[in-house]
């Protein structure tokens, strides 16, 4: 158990049963009342976003959750089978407990969020930068360097990123998966 003292962005807090992420946090002092402690909260086992209020000092439910590396092997019925690579035991996530799904290649590396209390797993997120192959896009013409035009490219995933006119196909560029942006090329 903690107070809200404790209270850090990214911290799981458990409340009505259900996992929360802290998003944003914040203090309100007023002269007159005590202080409060608020918080924005995203859903960890479900996909609601809410904002808490408590009392400055009250308690608070963290939980403990442990990031492991784990190797995505293939998608099918039963969702996206990923393996530890440590134990080489294999687990099946669910699409909606994936950030960021779209850029997942066979072989790629996952990081995989477990809930200690439970051993279950509770989410995962790629790598914050990954690179990837292009499979499609028009071509570049001489001078496009200039400006900051924008073309859409198709990757190896399927997945579709707005990349500058001087890309071209059979490139290798490196991308931003939280917000799904071409970084830079990469030369092979």
């Amino acid at each position: 158990m903690a107070s809200t003292a404790d209270i850090s962005r990214g911290m799981i807090l458990k409340l009505d049963g259900s996992l929360y992420s802290v998003i944003e946090f914040g203090e309100n002092k007023t002269a007159r009342a005590a202080a409060k402690v608020w918080a924005k909260l995203k859903g960890v086992d479900n996909k609601r976003s809410i904002e808490k209020t408590w009392n400055s000092g009250e308690n608070i439910f963290p939980v403990r959750v442990e990031k492991k590396t784990y190797q995505y092997l293939y998608k099918d019925e039963s969702g996206f089978n990923l393996m530890n690579n440590e134990t080489f035991e294999q687990i099946a996530l669910a699409e909606e407990m994936i950030d960021a799904p779209q850029f997942l290649k066979e072989g790629s590396e996952v990081f995989v969020f477990v809930n200690t209390e439970t051993d279950m797993p509770i989410g995962a997120e790629l790598p914050e930068k990954i690179v990837v192959k292009i499979t499609y896009c028009e071509p570049g013409l001489k001078g496009d360097t200039a400006t900051r035009a924008l073309k859409q490219a198709t990757i190896e995933t399927g997945a579709t990123v707005n990349v500058p006119l001087f890309v071209n196909d059979g490139e290798l560029i490196r991308i931003n998966t939280k917000s799904g942006e071409y970084v830079e090329r990469v030369k092979e």
